[in-house]
């Protein structure tokens, strides 16, 4: 069928508990914050004051450079506090608290931009404050260099969603698949170099996949390309193989290779706002997991708290054992249920105190799973050795040497260990002190 061997070949639980529910609307919450760093790059600088009233869709952050994006305010209010919000990172960034008043009023001057080419395309995408909605928040801006520079054939449109519980995505390609094909027409009419356009679903979501079929029945420029339900089969890289055959370099972006991914609830966002002229303030999102009676898939006002997306969902859900923010397998774990849903949630799950324990390490027994798992061909285990080893500057030639920087965090090595060992945590530590131990020897130079 594809001519040339996949990669990724984990086989996770899928617990797609909410793939045929609807997305249903909260009421606004009480308040909002919304941090200034919900993307990849510069944080959003704040124009706005305390006690200022705003409007859904009003600018109250603009960008901070070429790569960052503005901020939209998600609730009509009044802003109450310029606050700070401590990122999973460690980052603290400056952030936006807005009171809501309830009414959800629209900001008096939204209006669909004026797009007549390439150029007044990429500055209406700029506006909309879009990011990439299912991974790690790139200005979906930015993404467009490379298509100016011409250097693009192909659109790959990611509908992998290949975590557990999440349906989001799925939902999208089912609820929006019309707003999906406007945005095709878009790029269409303003890159004619772009020939190719390439859906990237996984076999599981065979209501999504009937459902572009349909859709792009007449489209010849457009593939719907069935992919196996394997992990991690939504990455990248994987992506980019599975669906095109093209194989990116290490250390290199898909425009490397012609290709530029994106998602395809950022394609719908895009399209509505050229449509429309309301930026992105809200998202859709599923919260599932082993400790939620009721799962949902939500659409909420960014900034929302986890907590009131919590009580609208699931007022009856077990005491959680783990909150994260996206799936069991790439996701992070929430420090407070105050934190906000941003632009690139798309899941919150909630686990048991059971599933959400940690299981005792014991001796590796070198079975090479993890090696067999690894999508990238890596060698988990000789990461774990390399950091035991005294000498810093040996230590780091050898991760080198294994090519740790290639590790894209998916977690098959975790999951396939009978050892229950932590080598996803031991990967993601040797590529930190990697960065670091490069840094510092830039600055000595």
């Amino acid at each position: 069928m594809f001519g040339f061997k996949l990669l990724g070949n984990t086989r996770i639980p899928h617990h797609k508990n909410t793939a045929d529910m609807q997305p249903v609307r909260m009421a606004p919450p009480k308040e909002v914050l919304l941090p200034m760093a919900q993307h990849i790059g510069a944080p959003a600088t704040p124009i706005v004051k305390v006690g200022d009233e705003v409007k859904v869709g009003q600018l109250i952050a603009e960008a901070s450079g070429h790569v960052s994006a503005p901020i939209y305010a998600s609730v009509s209010g009044k802003v109450t506090k310029l606050d700070s919000y401590l990122r999973h990172d460690g980052r603290t960034v400056p952030a936006i608290r807005i009171e809501s008043d309830g009414l959800m009023t629209p900001a008096d001057n939204i209006a669909p931009p004026t797009v007549t080419d390439l150029d007044s395309l990429i500055e209406a995408i700029e506006a909309s404050g879009l990011v990439g909605l299912g991974g790690a928040g790139f200005p979906t801006a930015v993404k467009f260099d490379a298509i100016k520079e011409g250097k693009i054939d192909t659109v790959v449109l990611n509908g992998a969603e290949c975590e557990p519980y999440i349906t989001s995505d799925a939902r999208a390609m089912i609820d929006r698949s019309g707003l999906m094909r406007e945005g095709i027409e878009l790029l269409k009419k303003f890159v004619p170099e772009i020939k190719k356009y390439i859906f990237g679903i996984e076999s599981n979501k065979q209501a999504s996949i009937d459902e572009l079929k349909r859709v792009f029945a007449d489209d010849g420029a457009v593939e719907i390309k069935v992919l196996p339900s394997l992990y991690p089969q939504g990455a990248e890289k994987i992506l980019v193989h599975n669906t095109t055959g093209r194989v990116i370099p290490a250390g290199k972006l898909p425009a490397e290779v012609g290709v530029v991914i994106l998602n395809v609830t950022t394609l719908a966002t895009l399209a509505n706002y050229v449509k429309t002229g309301m930026p992105l303030v809200e998202k859709c999102i599923t919260v599932d997991g082993s400790a939620i009676k009721h799962p949902k898939n939500v659409i909420c006002p960014i900034g929302t708290s986890i907590r009131d997306v919590l009580d609208f969902v699931d007022g009856e859900r077990d005491e959680p054992g783990k909150v994260i923010f996206g799936g069991p397998m790439t996701g992070f774990p929430a420090y407070s249920l105050d934190e906000p849903i941003v632009k690139n949630t798309n899941a919150i799950t909630v686990l048991t105190k059971k599933d959400a324990k940690e299981r005792e390490a014991t001796a590796c027994i070198h079975c090479g799973r993890c090696v067999e798992a690894c999508p990238l061909n890596l060698v988990p285990t000789a990461f774990t050795k390399a950091l035991d080893i005294e000498n810093v500057d040996e230590r780091m030639a050898r991760l080198e040497e294994y090519s740790i920087m290639l590790c894209m965090e998916c977690g098959c090595c975790s999951f396939v260990c009978p050892a229950n060992r932590p080598l996803i945590q031991n990967n993601r530590m040797a590529k930190n002190s990697l960065r670091e131990y490069n840094s510092h020897r830039a600055k000595l130079k």
